[in-house]
């Protein structure tokens, strides 16, 4: 608990000090996943070489992502309620708003969880591809912590549930089909 303060305060502790950090970091934590979003739709039609490959990619990503975040965070949060870091830190600073229903839903990130199954399933599709989206599903969790919305440890814990998500989904499908 105490390193994950530590890392908090050292990341969160950059907001506020510039105004551009502070755009980018919002630009990166509440819009870049609705761009992600998009380019992962594009490969429903680009290219047309590998459109099947491509149309089952963007599938078992989005099954894999609706699972991790609906289902895995969902069934965490029965058992499991943490404050996000401007309940629990007064002096947080917080750059974007979180809906108050959400103040104590903050483990693991459902960001973080959802792009960390869908990047683990189209990094299994295309490596180029996937690595992007690991990369920017790291700078947008990294990003949910300088805004001030989450723990480190929510960071952490969503991509790695992610990933585990992203991996299952994509072996079901493998040996499924389905």
């Amino acid at each position: 608990m105490y390193f994950n303060l530590k890392i908090f305060e050292a990341i969160n502790g950059l907001a506020n000090q510039s105004k551009i950090l502070d755009a980018l970091a919002i630009f990166l934590a509440e819009y870049l996943p609705y761009l992600l979003m998009l380019l992962l739709l594009s490969f429903l039609f680009w290219p047309k070489k590998d459109r099947s490959k491509n149309r089952a990619m963007v599938l078992v990503s989005v099954i894999a992502a609706l699972v991790a975040r609906l289902a895995v965070k969902n069934i965490i949060l029965l058992f499991y309620s943490s404050p996000r870091p401007f309940i629990s830190l007064p002096s947080a600073n917080k750059l974007i708003s979180a809906s108050s229903a959400e103040n104590w839903q903050s483990f693991p990130s459902g960001h973080t969880i959802l792009f960390f199954a869908l990047s683990a399933v189209i990094y299994s599709f295309n490596r180029k591809v996937g690595i992007f989206f690991f990369f920017c599903s790291a700078l947008m969790g990294t990003a949910r912590v300088f805004v001030g919305v989450h723990w480190p440890s929510d960071i952490l814990a969503g991509a790695v549930l992610g990933i585990i998500v992203g991996i299952i989904t994509k072996w079901l499908y493998t040996k499924y089909k389905i």
